[in-house]
């Protein structure tokens, strides 16, 4: 880099005010039909005459940018090409990416920049997708356990004699309307941008001085959707859908820890998925970087130690006071933002929603989605360490079979069809 362009990238411009943000801002008017009304989502520090939103790009990973620009390894003025990049299969567009209501969390137009809003790239605009879809296989081996049962059975296309599955997959980075998250959580819109400020450490000062920006980029982790069967189905009625929404748990779902039943209910949720595809419909995962209820894995391990420690040792009735102990709530996933991803795949129904929570049902059907049927884990798929687990989230109000007996046997009292 030469000196006259390494004194400009050293130049600092504050966008804390109107006066310091650039003359060709185009504005967001978030909700509208066409791209075109829309407007792209411009987070790049090295488009900062033409930035429109608060925060920037790649979420959580920002922070490694700045490490790899402040080290000499990036070019802080490095434009991404974008050659080839696009999305492998189209997904949408749907009614629901024009209701403001529906989306709040996500751009639905954030796989799709380079050819909606090619006009503001010849223009000279840094447009980065925030949504990356593309086709892989994944290998998990209890799929194999499963053939071998015949729980499962090998197509050949989908499902692979090696247990190997063909899926369709999409990274997506999380891009915040401030004015509709406020909304779904019930909060006024100020109140919301002077929390996040203050609770960011001060961060991003334009959440209390730029009331002019309506679209935060949260450095926070994003979502991956893994997509089973021909994705144009997920919209048919006429055919079967699976879903299962799973929230981040490393220990498990990775390194198959039994303190919990996350990783066996992810790959229940793999073979509903499967299932539905094999019948002609699809099955859909979406995976939530929220790890240990999004309060960290720092938390969950310190609650993991006070539950084997307490008098008495672990116990169900104690499960979830323990948590709120040390972190001082129960659970901060915000269940309310989760139907984002479901909408942005244009889902209306689910035939089979695989999660026995019911956070995440009551989410789901209040923003609109049909739920048909609810699937629990099977009791043999439970790790031993993880009864007091689910015996606690039974307590709590999840769904279970017992409960699903108990409404039958209910119905057949008073005569009546639940």
């Amino acid at each position: 880099m030469d000196k006259q362009a390494q004194s400009k990238s050293k130049h600092i411009i504050l966008t804390s005010h109107r006066n310091g943000a650039g003359k060709n801002v185009v504005p967001i008017q978030w909700g509208a039909a066409a791209p075109s009304d829309r407007g792209p989502v411009v987070g790049s520090i090295g488009s900062q005459a033409n930035r429109n939103v608060i925060g920037t790009h790649a979420g959580s990973y920002s922070v490694y940018r700045a490490l790899a620009v402040a080290s000499g390894v990036l070019d802080p003025n490095h434009r991404a090409d974008l050659t080839n990049t696009s999305p492998v299969v189209h997904l949408g567009p749907h009614p629901s990416w024009s209701n403001p209501d529906k989306i709040v969390s996500l751009d639905p137009f954030g796989a799709m920049t380079g050819d909606v809003f090619a006009s503001f790239y010849v223009d000279g605009y840094d447009i980065r997708p925030t949504i990356a879809i593309t086709k892989a296989h994944i290998n998990v081996p209890e799929l194999k356990d499963e053939i071998a049962q015949g729980r499962l059975h090998v197509d050949g296309k989908l499902l692979k004699a090696d247990g190997s599955l063909l899926v369709t997959k999409a990274a997506i980075d999380p891009v915040w309307y401030l004015p509709g998250i406020a909304k779904r959580l019930q909060v006024d819109e100020w109140e919301l941008r002077r929390v996040l400020f203050q609770q960011t450490g001060g961060m991003f000062p334009e959440l209390v001085t730029r009331p002019d920006l309506h679209v935060f980029l949260p450095p926070i982790g994003g979502t991956t959707v893994y997509i089973v069967g021909d994705e144009s189905t997920i919209t048919d009625l006429s055919k079967p859908l699976a879903v299962r929404v799973h929230d981040e748990c490393n220990g498990s779902d990775v390194f198959g820890s039994d303190i919990c039943t996350c990783r066996p209910y992810l790959v229940h949720g793999i073979e509903a998925c499967i299932q539905a595809a094999q019948e002609g419909g699809a099955g859909v995962i979406v995976y939530c970087r929220k790890e240990g209820r999004a309060l960290g894995e720092v938390t969950k391990f310190l609650v993991y130690n006070a539950r084997k420690r307490q008098e008495g040792g672990d116990r169900a009735d104690a499960y979830f006071i323990r948590t709120e102990c040390v972190a001082g709530v129960q659970d901060m996933r915000f269940q309310e933002l989760m139907p984002d991803v479901l909408h942005w795949l244009g889902i209306t129904r689910i035939d089979r929603l695989v999660s026995m929570s019911q956070m995440k049902y009551d989410a789901i059907t209040h923003s609109g989605i049909e739920v048909v049927k609810r699937i629990p884990i099977p009791p043999e798929l439970v790790p031993a360490d993880a009864q007091v687990e689910i015996e606690a989230k039974k307590a709590s109000g999840y769904y279970s079979e017992d409960e699903m007996l108990a409404a039958d046997a209910l119905a057949q009292i008073k005569g009546r069809d639940y």
